[in-house]
């Protein structure tokens, strides 16, 4: 699943505008335009590779997204003194980006435990609290876990069920 597709079910899920969602993105502090914004959510055909119409989102750019759905629904934070201002940026190459949106998604839904794992009931898969833990912790934590593609689309059917149905 790639972050388009990640886009692509993210907006659908929670029924975000096409408007909005380039809103999203200045929030996290890219800027795109909603002619952008559509080229991004248009699905790629895998069997022919004239992806002229469609813009790659990369992982940098998906974290941004995220970072501007936080901002989006739960306001802007102020810092605390000694804190810095910008969230930490995911590197391109380590971070699991699944892991990120579950974490992310969590925090701008304002989501607990409990309604984590009733999402993931919806889409018909059984998470116990230490699963969705190790999910949702730190990247070099000894109890971290990656986060699969199977696991992400799940996440995001159940939200689709949660807020459409």
């Amino acid at each position: 699943m790639d972050n388009n597709d990640i886009l692509i079910r993210l907006r659908y899920a929670l029924e975000i505008k096409n408007k909005e969602m380039a809103e999203i993105f200045k929030l996290g502090g890219v800027e795109v335009t909603v002619p952008e914004v559509i080229q991004i959510l248009t699905k790629s055909d895998d069997d022919e590779f004239d992806d002229e119409d469609q813009l790659k989102c990369n992982n940098s750019m998906l974290d941004s997204f995220l970072n501007g759905f936080i901002i989006f629904k739960r306001g802007k934070q102020e810092p605390k003194p000694g804190q810095s201002n910008s969230p930490e940026q995911v590197s391109p190459k380590s971070a699991n980006i699944n892991n990120l949106l579950l974490k992310k998604v969590k925090i701008a839904l304002a989501l607990t435990t409990e309604d984590m794992l009733d999402i993931f009931d919806l889409a018909g898969i059984r998470v116990s609290k230490g699963e969705l833990g190790a999910l949702l912790r730190k990247e070099g934590h000894k109890n971290y876990k990656e986060c699969g593609d199977k696991f992400a689309r799940n996440f995001l059917k159940g939200l689709a069920i949660k807020y459409r149905g």
